[in-house]
């Protein structure tokens, strides 16, 4: 089966999930692809492997050359959910100390979420703000302007992860998009307001990915009052 990647981000952490076969050809330059443009922003990624049905020499090289340069950088790459012969092969090949098995992809997921660096965990941070959006670009625009304005900002494009965020870390403000016909903006911030009751909830006008980036950094700031 040829390999397809779907690629999230939660946080700080940088998610993808495979299906298929990661081996040499078109399957490892799109693993190489996805892989290379989750480290450019993310230094904590999850790979979700359950179906993965085949893994060749130079599929588990390539994930053990990206493990070995975000180690240098102070993250990792952790392997979720992988099926018996992947745990096998870590085994055999002494590489499980490289790449870290979780159970689950919630699992994974928490193990970097929970641990925070004892300096950070000391520094005083300015507002905390989670952003909910299913485009991964908007995401970023708001993550960027945001920080810049001094808020401790997470966001994901994933309305589950969002859930999980809120359960690790507390927030002073839920922000959410302009939302789906599956899910309005309204209906997104009543089902996380009860994980963080005392956030103030907040959601972008309807038109806000459309308006021009100079419009659009005024209106995001004018809702924290800024």
């Amino acid at each position: 089966m040829p390999l397809t990647v779907i690629p999230r981000h939660i946080g700080n952490v940088y998610i993808v999930q495979c299906k298929g076969r990661i081996v040499m050809g078109d399957e490892f330059k799109t693993m190489e692809a996805a892989l290379n443009l989750g480290t450019r922003e993310f230094t904590k990624l999850v790979l979700n492997v359950s179906e993965i049905d085949r893994l060749d020499s130079t599929g588990i090289g390539l994930l053990v050359r990206v493990a070995t340069n975000l180690h240098k950088r102070g993250g990792d790459i952790r392997l979720a959910a992988p099926p018996p012969f992947v745990v096998n092969l870590l085994k055999v090949a002494n590489l499980s100390n490289i790449l870290q098995v979780h159970a689950t992809e919630e699992d994974a997921i928490l193990s970097f979420l929970k641990h925070r660096p004892a300096h950070k965990a000391a520094a005083r941070p300015g507002s905390r703000v989670l952003f909910f959006d299913q485009s991964p670009d908007l995401c970023a625009f708001v993550r960027a302007v945001l920080t810049q304005h001094g808020f401790e900002e997470k966001s994901t494009n994933h309305f589950g992860d969002a859930k999980i965020l809120l359960r690790v870390d507390e927030v002073d403000y839920i922000l959410v998009g302009s939302g789906t016909p599956q899910l309005s903006s309204e209906a997104a911030l009543s089902s996380l307001k009860p994980f963080m009751p005392k956030a103030a909830a907040l959601h972008l006008d309807p038109d806000f990915n459309s308006r021009d980036a100079h419009e659009a950094t005024l209106a995001l700031l004018q809702l924290f009052a800024l």
